[in-house]
């Protein structure tokens, strides 16, 4: 067994080599199509520490805990460019926050519902999960991480996440083929779609450049001295109820900072690649996290997964009924719908799906998902609270 931390930290960080090397080969392409990388950096730490590679109970899984949310959050929100995501249109927006809003209501709604079937402190887990769908991966762990979500309620809530949050991209693929028809229901004017596409083509990005020494040593120290600062600040501040920790205070703080950096000449470092390295961050917390899970949780799945489809279709009807009332093209409502449950990885493959030319609309949409992400998990994670208590 790899009881050193050099010697964990050094495995983990092979096997998310070795998965996403294995999803770049063609052949294996539809197989990480359907079973994304995500979920194999969380399971084969899972199944390694089951065997017993590697131990449940490590300090380097505290260390990454502790410290990689923070500060792997203030470099992947480096790149919020709050400008751009304000002219995509008043519409736009408000479609954004109503697919925000619908997983917000969805999760209390399940909870009252399922809790009877569900193990007594399950709103922590629907509360993860919420976080999740709106922010995605990074977002689910900063809002367990922060209402202490128990290991072993991960694991069938990363199972939701991948099987529900993909096959509810399948469906709006699908329904891609029938937008002219309910755009016309809706009586959608279909001018906002050629100003959507005007805006995205005079806000292009500028041209990526090489990661240089200069930058990646600027990239480490705003994302550890962000972190740290964060998480100190945080032990200054009052917890609030269960659900407003110190830490939780900490990835708050954390998250704000990022954002303003967003509106700074650091934002420019998103050019060399800061988000590549903030998700790799992210991964190794994954990682960890799924070293110290118990693999008896994924039994627990089937009850979630029902709970996970209502949840979806609440989703749905939000996005759908306030499309139909402010005449919103059924490309905002894919999109924004995507920019909750998928994120920056999925929610532009169905922007480019529906509409070619706006790949960029859904990559925006779902930064906004990042920034608002923790705001709305924590804020669904109290509605559950207080459900569980009734």
């Amino acid at each position: 067994m790899l009881t050193n931390p050099t010697e964990i930290f050094g495995y983990l960080v092979f096997l998310i080599f070795v998965i996403y090397k294995a999803s770049n080969v063609k052949f294996l392409s539809k197989f990480f199509k359907y079973l994304p990388p995500v979920i194999w950096v969380y399971f084969l730490p899972m199944l390694s520490s089951a065997v017993g590679i590697i131990p449940r109970e490590s300090e380097f899984y505290v260390w990454t805990r502790t410290y990689l949310l923070p500060s792997a959050l203030a470099l992947l929100l480096l790149s919020a460019n709050i400008p751009v995501v304000v002219k995509l249109g008043f519409k736009a927006i408000i479609m954004f926050f109503t697919g925000s809003f619908g997983i917000i209501i969805g999760g209390p709604i399940v909870m009252l519902i399922f809790k009877h079937w569900l193990p007594v402190d399950a709103w922590k887990g629907i509360g993860a999960l919420s976080g999740s769908w709106i922010g995605g991966s990074a977002t689910m762990l900063a809002v367990a991480q922060s209402i202490g979500t128990p290991e072993s309620l991960l694991a069938p809530l990363i199972v939701v996440d991948t099987v529900v949050g993909y096959g509810w991209m399948g469906v709006v693929i699908f329904l891609s083929a029938y937008q002219d028809k309910v755009d016309e229901f809706n009586r959608v004017d279909k001018t906002i779609l050629v100003e959507l596409n005007k805006k995205v083509q005079e806000l292009k990005e500028s041209k990526k450049r090489f990661l240089n020494f200069i930058d990646f040593a600027t990239m480490i120290f705003i994302a550890f001295a962000v972190g740290i600062l964060s998480l100190k600040a945080g032990n200054l501040l009052p917890e609030i109820g269960v659900i407003i920790t110190h830490y939780t205070w900490g990835i708050i703080i954390a998250t704000s900072i990022g954002v303003i950096l967003s509106f700074t000449k650091l934002s420019e470092l998103e050019h060399s690649g800061s988000t590549h390295v903030g998700n790799f961050m992210l991964y190794l917390l994954l990682a960890s996290v799924g070293a110290r899970a118990n693999i008896q949780g994924i039994f627990d799945t089937p009850v979630f997964m029902l709970m996970g489809v209502i949840w979806i279709l609440i989703h749905a009807t939000c996005l759908f009924v306030v499309g139909r009332l402010i005449k919103a093209p059924m490309f905002l409502m894919a999109t924004s719908s995507q920019a909750n449950i998928g994120g920056p990885v999925t929610a532009p493959i169905v922007a480019s799906v529906y509409q070619s030319a706006l790949a960029p609309v859904g990559l925006l949409m779902a930064v906004a998902g990042n920034i608002f992400g923790i705001y709305g998990g924590l804020l669904c994670s109290q509605l559950c609270y207080l459900v569980s208590k009734l």
